[in-house]
């Protein structure tokens, strides 16, 4: 990495190394060629997960005194999901950072979801072993903690668990199509409608499930396809 594109990066993600070569590792995936045994991000990425729990744990603590262990606990789950992760990662553009080896180069890799959340993990990892948690705290917030949750209304939704992106995890891991959710019927009056949803994958229905709004229903639906998809496994 030149001093030019390490400069960029350290512009991106908002951090000046002191130890530059730890970022370097952090950006290296096992498929880069030159890399040599515990020089990708692998482990960095190990650590980088934890810095990333402890310090969303003590956000959410510090940030709503009034919920208890199980709503913290959702809360976290929601923060630190692949999804979550990745989302953070692409604001920040890593996969253009990324040292990849020619197979990842040619089927994606720099768009690929695991590997962005990797990066980034190992990218907090490398922030903290460079100048600590304070920094590390201080990245993981500005990129990660706070644009999602100023997505969910302050924190409000963010300990509901969604059923939706779990169902499409699952999809996503196993190469399967999207889920997709048609509308079947509404019912009851303007004030008190009633939504059917069903959830369909490759050409067949997972499951339909009611609720008082289309969001409700969704999620209840890609609860129990979820559900359905688990038991048949």
């Amino acid at each position: 990495m030149t001093e030019e594109e390490r400069a960029q990066v350290e512009s991106t993600i908002g951090h000046h190394f002191s130890h530059p070569e730890i970022l370097e590792r952090a950006l290296t995936h096992r498929s880069h060629r030159q890399h040599s045994p515990n020089d990708d991000n692998e482990r960095l990425e190990f650590l980088g997960d934890r810095v990333l729990g402890l310090v969303t744990s003590e956000h959410l603590w510090r940030t709503f005194p009034d919920w208890d262990a199980g709503k913290l606990s959702k809360g976290l789950a929601r923060l630190v999901s692949a999804a979550s992760v990745h989302a953070a990662a692409q604001r920040l553009g890593l996969g253009h950072f990324l040292r990849l080896g020619p197979g990842e180069e040619k089927t994606g890799g720099r768009e690929k979801k695991r590997l962005l959340a990797d990066a980034y993990e190992a990218v907090a990892a490398a922030i903290y072993l460079d100048a600590g948690l304070a920094a590390a705290d201080k990245f993981l917030r500005r990129t990660l903690l706070e644009p999602a949750l100023s997505g969910h209304d302050s924190g409000r939704g963010i300990a509901t668990p969604d059923h939706k992106s779990a169902l499409q995890e699952w999809l996503q891991q196993r190469s399967l199509d999207k889920a997709e959710y048609r509308l079947g019927r509404e019912s009851g009056p303007d004030h008190q409608k009633m939504f059917e949803v069903e959830v369909w994958q490759g050409g067949r229905q997972l499951s339909s499930s009611s609720g008082r709004s289309k969001k409700e229903a969704e999620q209840d639906a890609a609860r129990l396809a979820l559900a359905s998809l688990d038991a048949g496994q």
